[in-house]
């Protein structure tokens, strides 16, 4: 009788187990090994702003022409093609940390959840960011763009929706966390948005899909440095 119960507490636990979704092994960071070198390099021979808006994440932030954009911040682009959030974790120290920026704009996990990683994955990879960032500058701004809808991902939407919901609540623990909606206006155009959003692959965004980035963008940012304390560096560290 107590064989028989084992083997039934047994397969009701396997069968539990089988019911949630696995997790992806994350990518081997080391594929953007040239692509770092070159950022470090390209900070060797030029100057960057200490008290920096910083973009980070992945190709939608390397294809965003930050600087053009936001032509009266000290804008630095960071962003690597193909990244997941754990890629961005793993080079934070020279993607971003040495920055010391004092406002971060955030976008990765399309990729992610493209790669099969569960929407808990993302958001346990994202609260690994703000951990760094903020034990290294407790009065850093994250802007987390939610991961977009696009209409050669669109069979992913729902659990990329999924990811955004957990970072938006996420957000509310913290000040200086903002959640700033980038996907909703997208999807007032369509289910999937438009065509003319995106570049001819309908993943990545064209002019017009960066244009309603921006004029969503701006005023947040502009709210966030109004409200930015001075500066304030954790004692011993100095600006790499």
């Amino acid at each position: 009788m107590k064989n028989a119960i084992a083997l039934l507490v047994y397969i009701l636990f396997c069968s539990i187990a089988d019911a949630q979704p696995a997790e992806a092994p994350d990518p081997d960071p080391h594929r953007f090994d040239d692509e770092i070198a070159r950022f470090i390099q390209w900070d060797k021979k030029n100057s960057f702003p200490e008290d920096a808006l910083l973009f980070v994440g992945s190709s939608s932030i390397r294809l965003w022409m930050t600087g053009e954009s936001f032509p009266d911040f000290h804008v630095i682009n960071r962003g690597f093609g193909g990244a997941h959030i754990s890629d961005v974790n793993y080079f934070i120290e020279p993607t971003v940390l040495k920055y010391f920026p004092e406002v971060i704009v955030f976008y990765a996990g399309d990729n992610d959840i493209a790669g099969d990683k569960t929407p808990a994955q993302v958001l346990e990879d994202y609260q690994a960011f703000v951990q760094s960032v903020l034990a290294n500058r407790s009065d850093t701004k994250i802007l987390y763009l939610p991961i977009k809808p696009s209409i050669a991902r669109w069979q992913f939407w729902p659990q990329m929706e999924q990811a955004n919901k957990l970072i938006e609540d996420y957000c509310t623990l913290n000040t200086n966390l903002w959640y700033t909606d980038t996907a909703s206006p997208m999807l007032q155009m369509g289910t999937p948005p438009p065509p003319e959003l995106f570049v001819d692959d309908g993943l990545h965004l064209s002019d017009q899909g960066y244009q309603m980035w921006n004029d969503i963008l701006m005023p947040v940012l502009q709210q966030v440095l109004s409200d930015s304390p001075t500066p304030s560096r954790p004692e011993g560290l100095e600006l790499r």
